[in-house]
């Protein structure tokens, strides 16, 4: 609503601007006027129209972002979606920018779309937000314009992002019942090697873990698993991980580095 009225604002400041040039131009008596704030009287009119123009047309769109609608109407929906642009609004609130981030939504039932959050962003999470990367979010099917950030503390967030690692992938076939029934320890990565397979902008990596349960004997067993770049030094040799077994199968492993993914 704000934006529009920005807009309208905007409008009728510049029919004002062109019809005052058209009269000055073409206007055969100059102290007659059809515009209101203005004649020989208002000749300072002009001049604060004009520079009220201006500065809507510099930073109406900045400011009209306030007031840009942040919430998802209707019944929402919990999928995953896709970063496919990052940009500053040029706004910043108590020191910390705004963003506005384009995301591609792959509906289960229905045709993809792409939709806006408009957030804050803190400089320590802006490398969460890169091109590319998968967030889960909550839409409505009947507005497809916004989007909003899910929580992944919600069990239903979680599944969700598993789920969608599952159909694109990113784990392993035979890992599946470990990652969505098995126990899950903690383990110590023994040996790390990539395979040279990239998927969805992710990397493999075939592992050996040392598997820990607390108060039962250890093993070790050999998994592979996907991950972004960024996250390749957190899966070094000695680095604490998350692993998902089944006890009739000690050997079939699933591993994340996501304690809150962990069930």
């Amino acid at each position: 609503m704000l934006r529009i009225l920005f807009f309208v604002v905007w409008l009728l400041l510049s029919a004002w601007l062109v019809v005052w040039v058209g009269e000055g131009l073409f206007g055969i008596d100059q102290r007659q006027s059809i515009l209101p704030f203005s004649g020989e009287d208002t000749l300072g009119a002009p001049i604060i129209i004009g520079v009220a123009w201006g500065l809507l047309l510099t930073f109406g769109g900045i400011l009209s972002g306030l007031g840009r609608r942040k919430r998802v109407r209707g019944e929402t929906q919990i999928g995953v979606g896709t970063i496919v642009e990052v940009a500053r609004t040029g706004l910043t609130v108590n020191d910390v920018p705004q963003y506005d981030l384009f995301i591609r939504v792959t509906p289960s039932t229905a045709e993809e779309f792409i939709a806006q959050l408009r957030t804050l962003v803190d400089a320590s999470d802006l490398a969460g937000l890169q091109v590319g990367l998968p967030v889960p979010v909550r839409y409505s099917l009947t507005d497809q314009d916004t989007v909003e950030l899910a929580d992944l503390n919600d069990p239903t967030v979680r599944d969700a992002m598993l789920q969608w690692r599952i159909e694109r992938g990113l784990i392993d076939p035979r890992q599946v019942r470990a990652r969505t029934s098995g126990t899950p320890v903690t383990a110590s990565v023994l040996e790390v090697r990539p395979t040279g397979r990239r998927r969805e902008g992710q990397s493999e990596l075939a592992l050996r873990v040392l598997m820990a349960p607390e108060g039962a004997a250890t093993w070790e067993a050999d998994t592979t698993v996907f991950v972004y770049p960024q996250a390749i030094p957190h899966l070094q040799v000695g680095a604490p991980v998350w692993a998902f077994y089944r006890r009739e199968d000690p050997q079939t492993v699933a591993v994340t580095i996501e304690k809150e993914e962990a069930r």
